[in-house]
């Protein structure tokens, strides 16, 4: 059975888990979705203000609704 990956939304957070020991975990806002022939794109304002365009691989990422973001804040 194959899995559909979950499409983030603008206002949505996108937590990246690090497969390296001692890197912390990455989190951000998703500002925009870029969709293109290739997958889905996000512009995203991290934590520490940086604001990247970025590609997430296979069960590299992770996106938490705005509305379940809201929740648990």
């Amino acid at each position: 059975m194959r899995r559909e990956a979950m499409i983030g939304k603008v206002g949505d957070r996108i937590i990246v888990e690090s497969e390296h020991v001692g890197t912390p975990t990455r989190e951000g806002e998703i500002l925009e979705v870029i969709k293109g022939e290739v997958g889905v794109r996000y512009r995203v304002r991290w934590a520490d203000g940086h604001e990247t365009i970025f590609t997430p691989s296979v069960g590299s990422a992770r996106i938490v609704p705005r509305e379940e973001a809201k929740a648990s804040t």
